[in-house]
């Protein structure tokens, strides 16, 4: 099934609703210490421990439905299981906090590499969804490799630095609307640099 044939609230569902569940839970959970075999665990823990096989059934309900799955979710239902299970395992919660710092810098450093050869691989991914010039992709590129690196150094400055109520608090709502408020400044960018539909 393409994602034309699916209702429209579907998808966003399985993307987004396993990190708004994880937002739930947390707030449910915070403060309170659970024995398990014999061990305690913070809430926070436990809520990692559930928000691994969600993120991994819904990603995988995701590709049944549409037949395809992006790189990036990929790499950050990889990026979860192992930190996620590092976290729980070692019964540190720095592993999941430092999962968005490893996701941010690997796509600076791929697109990072990509332009000092000269290219611009966030056009392989996204040059159907944005037609566009060849020097707007490579202006775009530089700005998403920034703004990835940026992201990376903010995420780790918030888990070090404070609570882990409001590093939650940071990755549910702090880096959508940051994501949200670059692409919206690129507007400029795309208009500028748009390939007419003739083109």
């Amino acid at each position: 099934m393409s994602d034309d044939n699916l209702p429209k609230w579907v998808k966003p569902l399985l993307e987004f609703g396993p990190v708004l569940a994880f937002f739930v839970a947390y707030l449910r959970m915070k403060g309170t210490s659970y024995t398990i075999g014999g061990s305690d665990y913070d809430g926070f823990i436990l809520v990692t421990a559930l928000f691994v096989p969600l993120l991994l059934l819904c990603t995988a309900i995701l590709w049944k439905l549409t037949g395809k799955i992006s790189p990036m979710q990929i790499m950050t239902a990889v990026l979860v299981t192992v930190f996620g299970g590092l976290t729980v395992w070692l019964n540190d919660d720095r592993f999941i906090k430092m999962k968005p710092t490893l996701i941010y810098l690997s796509f600076a450093g791929v697109l990072g590499f990509g332009l000092l050869r000269g290219h611009s691989y966030l056009r392989l991914v996204m040059q159907d969804a944005l037609p566009m010039q060849m020097e707007g992709w490579m202006i775009l590129t530089r700005r998403f490799t920034a703004m990835f690196f940026g992201l990376a150094l903010l995420n780790e400055v918030i888990w070090r630095f404070f609570s882990t109520e409001t590093w939650v608090y940071f990755k549910t709502f702090g880096l959508t609307a940051v994501l949200f408020g670059f692409f919206m400044s690129q507007a400029p960018l795309l208009a500028k640099y748009a390939l007419e539909k003739d083109d």
